[in-house]
């Protein structure tokens, strides 16, 4: 399959943008209102996330590659996928996207005097401790979800995130098509055992905008307070699995294979300038390849004359012998 031309950076910074605001609407709007239709649990919340990342990736993979995650930019632009430049447009783009979901989300929200925006806000949040979502069962029992529990866990699920965008992010359409129905499966996988713990962060840009969005809401725990761990913990996953495959890749890094003298080559019997591995339109290569033929020629024409002074003398010797 041939290489997808790659679009104008303009239109790949949209498309992150884009499909930022329909990712994080879609997330945003099942685990607010959605929730009180279907109810969020640990079934529900894997499989709605997952497909939503699916669906919106296979729409802009082509387009800007669907990383619509800064975690996935960071590891992108470490391991030499993406450009710096393009990254950090990216990351901006797709924070961007995601706050403005929030805001549209939070305005939509149906509210009376006795269900306000906190009752439909709380399952959509990020958080710990009295941030967390399992909170208020928890504390039936005096227990809490720990900050330290909160970063080892989103840490371990944004690394399957990330893992797996690194090992199937391409170019072609093949790989576009295979890259959506892989991220859908690893969201829906890091969400399972994320959800319960901190509300499935993953995405910095889509804890950023539900944050920023719930500040003045009369929430129990002000989800901008928790905000830092849902940066740190997705980029330390990014950089740990760059680090992963730059190290593979330097271990099966092909060794650099010695190469033969020009006068071997020639004296095995690889003539001109493909027996000497030079290309035609190389000036000094064809400089090279006149001096090996120069010298060539000079020692042919010795044997020559040491093979005419060989037979004179053999022929003075035999009229020696005859008289």
């Amino acid at each position: 399959m041939e290489e997808t031309k790659q679009q104008p950076l303009a239109l790949r910074v949209c498309a992150e943008l884009a499909g930022s605001l329909l990712l994080c609407f879609a997330i945003y709007a099942f685990t607010t209102w959605g929730s009180a239709v279907y109810g969020i649990n640990v079934v529900f919340a894997p499989l709605a996330t997952g497909l939503a990342y699916a669906v919106i990736t296979a729409l802009f993979a082509r387009v800007s590659g669907a990383h619509l995650n800064p975690a996935v930019t960071v590891a992108a632009v470490l391991t030499s996928k993406t450009k710096l430049v393009d990254g950090v447009l990216y990351v901006i783009a797709q924070v961007i996207g995601a706050i403005a979901a929030a805001f549209v989300v939070v305005k939509l929200l149906p509210t009376s005097e006795q269900v306000a925006a906190k009752v439909w806000l709380s399952p959509a949040v990020n958080g710990f401790e009295q941030g967390s979502v399992s909170y208020s069962l928890l504390t039936q029992y005096g227990i809490t979800f720990s900050s330290v529990l909160a970063i080892v866990v989103e840490v371990v699920a944004t690394l399957i995130v990330v893992a797996a965008a690194m090992s199937t992010m391409g170019k072609t359409d093949a790989s576009a098509d295979r890259y959506a129905l892989t991220m859908g499966g690893a969201y829906a996988l890091a969400v399972a055992i994320s959800y319960p713990v901190t509300g499935a962060g993953l995405n910095p840009a889509r804890s950023t905008g539900i944050a920023l969005a719930a500040m003045n809401q009369g929430l129990t725990q002000n989800p901008a307070a928790q905000l830092w761990i849902f940066w740190v913990a997705p980029v330390l996953a990014a950089a740990i699995v760059a680090l992963a495959i730059i190290l593979v890749q330097m271990a099966v890094a092909p060794k650099p294979v010695a190469v033969k003298a020009d006068a071997d080559k020639a004296a095995e019997g690889e003539n001109g300038l493909e027996g000497l591995g030079l290309s035609a339109d190389d000036s000094a290569a064809q400089e090279k390849l006149d001096l090996v033929n120069e010298v060539s020629g000079e020692q042919s024409e010795e044997a020559e004359v040491r093979d005419e002074q060989s037979d004179s003398q053999s022929n003075a010797d035999e009229g020696v012998e005859r008289h």
